[in-house]
């Protein structure tokens, strides 16, 4: 027995935040580093929200709050959910945690008893899996093609369905692919859902509001009313508000599994950050025309990287509905050599060899759970991923 718990020996360490601090550290040694890994907007936090923020701090609301969110910020998501995704809710049934991955964490712990499954689509945001692992679960990972847009098919849910599947983890738009389901390929999915009562849907929206070409988002529980009772509806205000460091995600869902999450937050941090909180209900309540105008520049990015890879030698790069990621293929790299003399075998080597040789960091597929593909983060400025693309182009040609 050694000192550290087995638990540990059953996930990784966040494969993004690896590479981004690899980055960072090049980059403090005085290399010219674009990083293209870490899922951050590039974009300052909107005045309205920071001053909320300042108002908070100077009224004295930095005492401890209830464990799982104020009464105003639980009402705030409530409205949110009713305005946007047509799904009514009590503050009762709403739960606050330190940023989206606490909600997972609370989730998946407090419902996960050994050998309880749980279905996957990959690619797959890097934590899911680990998570699922530290609860004592089984991720049962399912491939989303290219082919279908990197979204998982009705044929491959059913099939992945066992009588000890608990949850369905569904994330759209995706982290790492940008893929977005439209009402017609979700509801394919949920008839499914609703032949196997077992199974709950933990649907993580954190990129909700960050969609392209009038792609209409929907959520689960407002595509099929008859999985409300057994649906955990996740998001938070990181991405679309660009708060990823005040920390503030949400979800909602039936009493009785909001009540466990709020019993095992209750032992572990307690209440989020109070400042952020009142942050959070700015957000919620306050305009939100900065979000469409954020999303022009974001869809030019988009637009400008995926025509960049696909003009690398080697590279071939989907079009995503969402999020600010492109999920590329570099099969035509894999068994070239590189400039230093490796030869590239697997997607990890190809992202090693781009930091090492041009000094672009991007994450390797293998932390998504599909290869051989990389993924960018295009939430940087179009400078920097013009520059960036550029020199991939460059690493791809010299590859032999």
């Amino acid at each position: 027995m050694g000192f550290i718990a087995d638990s540990l020996d059953r996930i990784q360490p966040s494969a993004t935040i690896a590479i981004s601090g690899k980055a960072m550290a090049l980059k403090a040694a005085g290399k010219d580093v674009i990083g293209l890994a870490a899922g951050e907007p590039d974009f300052d936090t909107p005045d309205h929200i920071k001053q909320a923020a300042i108002e908070a701090i100077n009224a004295g609301k930095t005492k401890y709050t209830p464990v799982d969110g104020i009464p105003e910020l639980k009402q705030a998501i409530c409205d949110k959910l009713k305005r946007d995704n047509d799904l009514d809710y009590k503050p009762s049934q709403v739960s606050v945690g330190t940023g989206g991955k606490q909600v997972l964490f609370n989730a998946l712990l407090g419902t996960i008893n050994p050998g309880d499954e749980v279905i996957i689509p990959a690619p797959y945001w890097v934590s899911y899996p680990d998570i699922v692992l530290l609860a004592g679960g089984k991720p049962v990972i399912v491939e989303a093609d290219v082919e279908n847009g990197f979204k998982l098919t009705a044929d491959a849910l059913e099939a992945a369905i066992t009588d000890k599947t608990k949850w369905l983890i569904f994330n759209s738009p995706s982290n790492p692919s940008g893929a977005a389901y439209a009402h017609d390929e979700l509801k394919a999915l949920t008839d499914v859902l609703l032949k196997h009562p077992n199974v709950w849907t933990l649907t993580d929206d954190m990129y909700e509001h960050l969609v392209y070409d009038d792609f209409k988002f929907v959520t689960p529980a407002q595509v099929e009313p008859k999985l409300y009772d057994r649906t955990l509806t996740m998001n938070g205000v990181s991405k679309a508000y660009a708060m990823t460091g005040w920390r503030i995600g949400y979800a909602a869902g039936p009493e009785k599994l909001i009540g466990a999450m709020r019993k095992l937050q209750s032992q572990s941090t307690s209440n989020p950050c109070s400042i952020s909180q009142w942050a959070a209900v700015a957000a919620l309540n306050g305009p939100h025309d900065f979000i469409a105008l954020n999303n022009v520049v974001f869809k030019g990015r988009r637009d400008l990287v995926v025509s960049m890879l696909n003009q690398a030698t080697g590279l071939s790069c989907a079009t995503p509905e969402g999020a600010f990621y492109v999920y590329p293929s570099c099969e035509g790299a894999i068994g070239k050599t590189a400039p230093s003399g490796n030869v590239i075998e697997s997607d990890e080597d190809f992202v090693t060899e781009l930091l090492e040789t041009e000094e672009v960091a991007a994450v390797h597929g293998g932390a998504f759970g599909m290869s051989p593909f990389f993924r960018i983060s295009y939430a940087t400025s179009t400078e920097a991923l013009t520059e960036a693309c550029q020199r991939i182009q460059r690493f791809c040609a010299a590859l032999k």
